[in-house]
């Protein structure tokens, strides 16, 4: 055949296969993360340990407890799939849940302006003021106007939002910023501090196991916050899968029944 006659030809060839080779170059959608869970057969729960009421970790038994590892094991079931509990913390919420560690963050996670810049947040389930404790022996410390003092120490922990709220609303007493919940404890139980700061569930579950320890309410409503479960944005599916738990644990009354258990029933969010 001659080399005119053959050109036609090439190019249907080469028409006819631009389609194939299109579709070798595209590349599959990636699973969504509800199909990730159902797939591994688990869903990776983020865990704060040491939140008393929430998702606690005994020390000597090793057992966790708490509202949110008992709603942890509610959507385990209604997902039909195991609970894995990843161990984090407040300082490190945003880069466990955003770098994937786990799939969802329950642990009474509050709503701050800062949080919900990197994180996506279900409706709440719990709200609660914050709360002081000081110690029995505290003459400084009488009512919650003395806290905010000339010479008054305030502790709270990093990473948790008692720090950018007492940042701001402190005008007088000296803040101090500490590690872990149990270096703020400490800092009061010696002396060198006059309160640590904390919320609703932390104070009750600390108050039965610390005789040493007065609570210190505030007059009137002082920093109200909503708590709620977090996620990675950007999942819409996985988001509205969570945001229906939550809905059915309000309806069916799971949520109430548990915060019962706890004694968490007068911070539901209804």
């Amino acid at each position: 055949m001659p080399a005119r006659s053959r050109l036609p030809l090439l190019a249907l060839v080469l028409v006819l296969a631009l389609p194939l080779v299109s579709m070798a170059k595209e590349p599959a959608n990636p699973p969504g993360r509800l199909d990730r869970v159902k797939a591994a057969k688990a869903v990776r729960v983020c865990i704060w340990p040491d939140y008393y009421g929430i998702t606690y970790r005994n020390p000597k038994t090793q057992q966790l407890s708490g509202i949110d590892i008992d709603m942890a094991g509610e959507l385990g079931k209604d997902l039909g799939v195991a609970v894995q509990f990843v161990d984090s913390s407040f300082a490190k919420l945003i880069d466990d849940v955003t770098q994937d560690r786990c799939d969802v963050a329950m642990f009474a996670i509050g709503i701050t302006p800062t949080r919900a810049e990197k994180l996506r947040f279900t409706r709440p389930h719990l709200a609660s003021d914050i709360y002081a404790i000081t110690t029995r022996t505290n003459r400084r410390i009488k009512d919650w106007n003395d806290i905010d003092k000339a010479g008054s120490v305030v502790a709270v922990a990093k990473g948790t939002l008692h720090e950018p709220v007492m940042k701001e609303k402190l005008k007088a007493a000296q803040l101090l910023i500490l590690d872990t919940p149990f270096a703020r404890e400490q800092e009061v139980q010696s002396g060198r501090a006059d309160v640590f700061m904390t919320d609703y569930p932390y104070s009750q579950r600390f108050l039965a196991n610390a005789d040493w320890a007065r609570l210190v309410s505030p007059i009137g409503a002082y920093h109200i916050t909503p708590y709620a479960y977090a996620m990675k944005p950007g999942d819409d599916t996985w988001y509205a899968r969570i945001e229906r738990f939550m809905s059915d644990i309000k309806r069916d009354g799971r949520l109430l029944d548990a915060a019962r258990r706890h004694k968490l029933d007068a911070i539901v969010a209804r």
